[in-house]
């Protein structure tokens, strides 16, 4: 079976997954690549009931199907929506609103919000993630306003949420929200995702970096621009590489989504860093949809409920 390359076109995707009948077969085929085993026992002798879409294991006699245990068994959307939904968040470098889904879809707000929120959580990557090396720069944004940094100290301002950025150059990107940017938070985020091989750690000239370094591997190897100065590049030491990310996810708050909660801010993150650290791949449709597979499900409860 062929997977879905991000080369092709929505219209592909729609003639080649138009019907639940060619969504079950592609998720049989990514689910069970050599071949479909039963759930229960494992065994590879499989009998398929076409006419209820239902395989039926001829040894334990247990019958199952192609969405059994996976985020689209109890959904009433039809798999062609899931499939167009993830394509479509898969496509959209920016992202999409819920609102474009809504009538690209032609389904309720409702239905479109709750459906990016579930592919948004199973592109969350699992922790922990590997550790990043090479030249790896480091910085914080502020999202919700305009930002000045006069006596910040650290403290987070409570019109504004934080979010830290580590990118490895020619690497891979994290996002994830913080409460300050004081030493102690600062220095977490270094040991659980730099590795201590890194060959330079390059930041802006936010004191606390110093601090959240000190006794640490990385101490002397850890390199800043001042940013306070209006200097921004000296030769191979600047941060531009992780601000372009951050560009790249204000774009999308401000030109797509428009308005992100904090309690669900970590959600377009990981889905903004999954989407961004699969650029190049070819196969990001079929990754996305394995991760689906695997996902648990999300329940609309959980995602209403106060933070």
């Amino acid at each position: 079976m062929k997977d879905v390359r991000m080369d092709i076109d929505l219209l592909s995707v729609i003639n080649r997954y138009g019907t639940n009948d060619q969504c079950r077969d592609y998720l049989s085929g990514i689910r069970w690549p050599d071949g479909v085993k039963c759930l229960r026992c494992q065994s590879e002798s499989i009998s398929r009931i076409s006419t209820r879409h239902i395989f039926e294991c001829n040894d334990c006699e247990y019958q199952f199907t192609a969405t059994v245990s996976t985020i689209f068994h109890d959904s009433h959307l039809p798999l062609t929506k899931w499939f167009y939904a993830t394509y479509i968040m898969c496509e959209s470098r920016k992202g999409v609103s819920a609102n474009q889904l809504k009538r690209m879809l032609r389904v309720t707000y409702k239905t479109a919000w709750y459906l990016c929120h579930r592919i948004r959580a199973a592109m969350a990557e699992a922790q922990p993630l590997p550790k990043l090396k090479g030249v790896v720069e480091m910085d914080e944004t502020y999202i919700g306003g305009k930002h000045t940094r006069e006596s910040m100290g650290g403290h987070a301002d409570p019109k504004k949420e934080i979010v830290i950025g580590i990118r490895q150059r020619e690497g891979e990107l994290r996002f994830f929200t913080a409460q300050d940017v004081k030493m102690g938070t600062l220095r977490k985020f270094i040991d659980e995702n730099i590795s201590r091989d890194v060959s330079v750690l390059i930041t802006d000239d936010l004191v606390t970096y110093k601090y959240a370094l000190k006794d640490r591997p990385l101490q002397h190897r850890h390199k800043t621009i001042n940013h306070s100065k209006h200097q921004y590049v000296e030769g191979d030491i600047y941060t531009n590489t992780v601000e372009s990310a951050f560009s790249l996810l204000k774009r999308g708050i401000v030109g797509t989504w428009h308005k992100i909660s904090a309690k669900h801010l970590q959600a377009y993150l990981d889905e903004m860093t999954w989407r961004f650290n699969n650029r190049k791949n070819p196969y990001l449709f079929r990754d996305t949809m394995l991760k689906l597979i695997a996902s648990e499900n999300l329940k609309y409860k959980e995602l209403t409920k106060a933070a």
